[in-house]
């Protein structure tokens, strides 16, 4: 199994990003933060590898 993609992966990241920030539109910050915390676990569902998800933790601390 190959490690994180840390580099540049998304296929529409200008429309990824609009869509993220349309989905908070009119939430409070408590429910922005419910929605992205259910948005990490999606993904890290999908992702699936523990060895990547700790890889992905490591590498946003250091952000």
């Amino acid at each position: 199994m190959s490690g994180l993609i840390t580099t540049p992966n998304l296929e529409q990241p200008d429309e990824f990003y609009a869509c993220l920030l349309a989905v908070h539109e009119e939430r409070s910050e408590e429910e922005s933060q419910a929605l992205n915390a259910r948005l990490i676990l999606t993904l890290a569902n999908h992702v699936g590898a523990q060895a990547i998800l700790e890889e992905a933790l490591q590498v946003a601390k250091m952000a």
